[in-house]
């Protein structure tokens, strides 16, 4: 069953759905999985090599053994060092010689990624947030916008599903929507509001193909959409979170100090990157254990009411789009 938008386009792909990169979360079996079906799962390099301590290649290698459907890759592209900044470009190369030819990029200018991958008619969709940054894509040569709205996990955005798509289309590039959908009817409605796809972590978070714990998959299909907070102490920035004592005991703001460090040109990538580390080793503690409280989600957690194999969802929601056409 083939859905066709100008992202199933550009993907290659039957569905105009995105798992999308998720630190500590996609691991091999569930990006592999969701473009099995008909999507598309998109590679989280720091996840492969810090998390689960594959090479790079290798993952891809391993995603490889379980589909030859097309699979994405997310570049951090923030210039938080130049030896991160060396170590993506040594991944993205890579991904382009296993085949890779989907990238979505984020936290930077995509020009770089969008030359690697057009030298091989690859294709570049940035996240954005706002029209500022959707101006910078386009006009380094991004195909395609994730729209990353207020109701997303992780670093969600500040505008409204709608209000943003809005304020996205005069760029006249293909929009996803990212945030806010957790079932087959939020996936239509997407659609028909003039969405060319959407991307989901949330959703693929509490599914069989995940590593995540249990207690993680178990509190999104408990959660209400109210037990979703932003927390400025994991990152640096705003970050959505189900509200947990774990998190309550860290606190939701930065102290005084703190905000005046991230405030700071000099020090804010600094302190961002000292929250991040602590927080890193946190979630890798406890991406696959029932020892961590401290769990990314968006407010999709209100329609999840169960784990289901991500290959079911994919189709579900496939034929519920192509029933609504």
């Amino acid at each position: 069953m083939t859905l066709e938008t100008p992202l199933t386009r550009h993907a290659g792909i039957e569905v105009p759905l995105i798992c999308g990169a998720m630190y500590p979360c996609s691991n091999v079996e569930l990006v592999a999985a969701v473009s099995e079906a008909g999507g598309i799962g998109i590679v989280q390099p720091v996840t492969l090599t810090f998390v689960h301590g594959l090479s790079f290649r290798d993952g891809l290698r391993r995603i490889r053994q379980r589909t030859q459907k097309p699979i994405g890759m997310n570049a951090l592209i923030e210039k938080s060092s130049r030896r991160y900044l060396d170590r993506m470009k040594l991944w993205v190369d890579e991904a382009l010689e296993e085949g890779v030819r989907f990238f979505v990029t984020s936290l930077g200018d995509p020009r770089w990624v969008v030359e690697k991958a057009g030298a091989v008619a690859g294709i570049v969709y940035h996240d954005v947030t706002e029209a500022k940054w959707a101006a910078k894509a386009r006009d380094a040569g991004a195909h395609g916008l994730i729209a990353v709205n207020r109701r997303a996990g992780g670093h969600a955005g500040p505008r409204d599903p709608r209000a943003l798509l809005d304020e996205l289309r005069p760029f006249g590039l293909p929009v996803v929507c990212a945030g806010g959908v957790g079932d087959a009817g939020g996936f239509v409605e997407a659609l028909r509001t003039g969405y060319a796809g959407v991307q989901c972590g949330t959703r693929f978070i509490a599914t069989a193909e995940c590593d995540a714990s249990s207690s993680y998959k178990a509190a999104i299909v408990a959660a209400s959409e109210h037990d979703i907070v932003l927390s400025d102490r994991i990152t640096g920035v705003p970050l959505a979170v189900i509200d947990t004592p774990s998190v309550r005991r860290m606190g939701l703001h930065a102290n005084a100090l703190e905000r005046w460090l991230l405030r700071n040109p000099r020090t804010k990538h600094t302190i961002r990157a000292v929250f991040s580390l602590r927080s890193a080793w946190s979630l890798k503690r406890g991406a696959r254990s029932e020892a961590s409280q401290f769990w990314q989600a968006g407010k999709s957690v209100a329609a999840i009411e169960r784990i289901e194999p991500a290959g079911d969802i994919v189709r579900t929601w496939a034929q519920a789009a192509a029933a609504n056409a």
